[in-house]
């Protein structure tokens, strides 16, 4: 992962051993990111995941999913 996915990253998913237990979640939420990653392997939509997490913004869950396309 470059310098500059680093930091895109740590603009959208955050790691606080006070929220969610230091789960990587969203930035700003406590949505974890895997539970995207579960929607996604479940062959849910993105809406249907923005739908149930309101706080998700679509420009963050799809830097999100770029990223982690990235270091496939």
């Amino acid at each position: 992962m470059t310098a500059e996915q680093k930091a895109s990253l740590a603009g959208v998913v955050s790691v606080n051993p006070e929220i969610m237990y230091g789960t990587p979640c969203f930035t700003g939420t406590r949505v974890a990111v895997q539970t995207l990653l579960d929607y996604i392997e479940e062959g849910d939509t993105l809406d249907n995941f923005l739908s149930d997490f309101s706080t998700i913004k679509r420009e963050q869950a799809i830097q999100f999913l770029d990223l982690v396309q990235c270091r496939g």
